[in-house]
């Protein structure tokens, strides 16, 4: 029996670039001879006439469409088309032809080959281009999540990857409803120490305008960042904000008290706020730890 993966396709206002994607993912799954190629595009909830461009291709055997009758956010899309997808393993791409989807074939056989848990396209290839209003915040978020994991992502949120549904469906309650979905999902596994292999990958030039809002996402995703960690590592968070208080509390207390033979309340308040900060995170390491 041939191996089965579907491709989740988010959906919304991509009027300019939707036809010419339709076209190339109809074209991937025809040349793949090896696996069954499920292809899932989720309208969520457009406005601009790409809905009706996807309810023109509603009964082409080679396409499922899902629609969403408002707009609900990208990972809402993906979560759509993960629970009705029929193939234990899952793809998600954009619309927006700016990954290079004819290589879906190419990732999913490594994927099967090296009983990998997570493939990702690695936004690193020779030819990328990320606006540059994007590339700072994006570095920033990076440089957290490395240091959250305690490893290197090459691309924390590229949207081009292939994963074990079952895998994905263990963390769909903390999965988020917007653009950290991908982000999310990458700490996780990360976290928990799931085989993830990264290959680096050309990004196209999209088409339209982008979804993404450079200072509110960069906010969100921050937040996200924190709040996947403290699900599987707490200390993580608590120590870098525990231990400058304890110490300097610590040394400010000594100081008074050898050089001035009078200890400050200040001082006592700062060591004793990062004891209580320091006392939290090692209760909420112990829950997040408990069988």
């Amino acid at each position: 029996m041939k191996q089965g993966l579907t491709l989740i396709v988010p959906v919304y206002n991509e009027i300019s670039a939707i036809e010419n994607s339709i076209i190339h993912l109809k074209a991937i799954k025809k040349n793949c001879k090896d696996f069954n190629l499920e292809i899932i595009l989720v309208n969520d909830g457009s406005t601009d006439g790409t809905e009706k461009i996807l309810q023109g291709v509603a009964n082409d055997k080679d396409l499922k469409i899902m629609h969403h009758s408002k707009n609900r956010g990208y990972g809402a899309a993906l979560k759509t088309g993960i629970r009705a997808a029929k193939h234990d393993f899952i793809a998600i791409t954009d619309a927006d032809a700016t990954y290079p989807d004819e290589r879906i074939p190419e990732f999913f056989k490594d994927v099967i080959t090296n009983d990998l848990d997570m493939l990702v396209g690695a936004r690193i290839g020779e030819s990328v281009n990320i606006p540059l209003i994007r590339k700072f915040p994006k570095w920033v978020i990076n440089q957290l999540a490395n240091y959250m994991v305690g490893t290197n992502i090459p691309d924390l949120n590229s949207g081009m990857r292939i994963m074990k549904k079952s895998v994905v469906e263990k963390f769909m309650k903390i999965l988020p409803e917007g653009f950290s979905f991908t982000s999310t999902i990458t700490i996780a596994m990360l976290a928990n120490d799931y085989q993830v292999k990264y290959v680096p990958i050309d990004y196209h030039q999209r088409k339209g305008k982008s979804k993404i809002r450079p200072f509110y996402d960069t906010l969100n995703f921050v937040r996200l960042i924190v709040r996947t960690v403290m699900f599987f590592d707490p200390l993580k968070v608590f120590l870098p904000l525990s231990l400058p208080l304890l110490l300097c509390g610590v040394a400010m207390v000594l100081i008074e008290g050898i050089l001035y033979r009078n200890i400050n309340t200040v001082s006592v308040l700062i060591t004793l706020s990062g004891l209580n900060i320091l006392t939290v995170g090692m209760l909420a390491e112990m829950i997040a730890h408990k069988e």
